[in-house]
């Protein structure tokens, strides 16, 4: 009898913890109840500001990414501070989009208050940002909360950064549990948004020691670059991420690397550099001649790093500013 009670313990506690992991899981119809309205109007502000900037769609986009790759996709990219990761090295005069950010915020607070995480709202905005810019859409799931802490260390060496090896960019995407479809796949996203000088404009004067450009670089390209980016410039003006098609968000990004039209040397290492032969250049050459299968890959990828280890639960919390942990 005592080993019957004992066995019927044991399973209670399986049980309840199966029910907990269960409830842990990212859903898609987690605020059904709680916010039904909450899809609607995250997409209203959205809309609203790319018709006000059309640039903000790689920029809400791009805060999700950076969300994800540091502590997971908990929201602290968000959080201000001297310590924050919004002064980390890749986004330090980088990330923007902040302000739209806490408009949303205000927005769905005034129809579910401290009931959807700033979290959440990243992965609605950089859906809504991908369909408003021609691209596809998914269901985005649910159900992650907000961290107490920002981590601008992690930022610093965890981030991609333009600058990086295709070796460097692989390993950094590993390390969160992205694997190469997912490497050149979200490395698509560039199809919108733009580049500053300072993030490209080494690859234009002397790139190696011997007064040369990268030669990974279209001659042409480089000359366009030098006249827009000369080497006495502040290294803030911006050009397109991907030239001749701004900001519709399709293939054309690959079609550019095959013609050694990328903009950041670590755009162009997904096809140029040596490695990329074992490892990313079919999948350019393939994404460049199949929208289809570009468009598939990257909802799946974009699922996938929303994925990226959130807090659920009663971990974190549901901030009610996206900037500051609640008092």
């Amino acid at each position: 009898m005592k080993q019957s009670n004992g066995f019927s313990t044991r399973l209670l506690i399986v049980l309840l913890l199966f029910v907990v992991a269960v409830r842990s899981q990212l859903t898609a119809d987690y605020y059904a109840t709680t916010c039904p309205s909450l899809q609607r109007v995250v997409r209203e502000q959205v809309t609203s500001a790319i018709m006000k900037e059309t640039r903000m769609a790689a920029s809400l986009l791009r805060l999700h990414f950076h969300d994800c790759f540091v502590n997971g996709c908990d929201g602290s990219v968000l959080l201000d501070g001297s310590d924050g990761e919004k002064f980390a090295f890749p986004n330090l005069n980088s990330a923007r989009g902040f302000e739209v950010v806490d408009a949303i915020k205000s927005a769905v607070e005034g129809v579910c208050n401290q009931t959807v995480s700033c979290a959440d709202i990243l992965a609605i905005a950089a859906r809504d940002s991908v369909v408003l810019s021609g691209g596809p859409s998914w269901r985005v799931l649910f159900g992650r909360r907000d961290g107490l802490v920002a981590n601008q260390t992690g930022a610093n060496n965890n981030l991609p950064t333009p600058f990086n090896t295709l070796s460097t960019i692989i390993s950094k995407f590993a390390a969160v549990g992205l694997n190469l479809t997912d490497v050149v796949s979200l490395s698509g996203a560039h199809t919108i948004g733009q580049a500053r000088c300072a993030s490209f404009s080494a690859r234009l004067y002397n790139f190696t020691g011997n007064g040369l450009a990268d030669s990974t670089i279209n001659t042409n390209l480089v000359s366009k670059l030098q006249t827009l980016c000369p080497q006495s410039g502040d290294g803030n003006t911006t050009t397109a991420l991907d030239q001749n098609s701004t900001d519709l968000f399709d293939n054309h990004y690959f079609k550019n690397l095959l013609n050694n039209n990328g903009i950041l040397f670590s755009d162009q290492e997904l096809y140029s550099n040596s490695d990329a032969a074992s490892t990313t250049r079919s999948l350019v050459e393939s994404y460049s001649n199949n929208s289809n299968a570009f468009f598939t890959d990257f909802v799946n990828s974009m699922i996938k790093m929303g994925n990226i280890n959130p807090l659920t639960g009663s971990s974190g919390e549901i901030r009610k500013n996206c900037r500051v942990v609640n008092s």
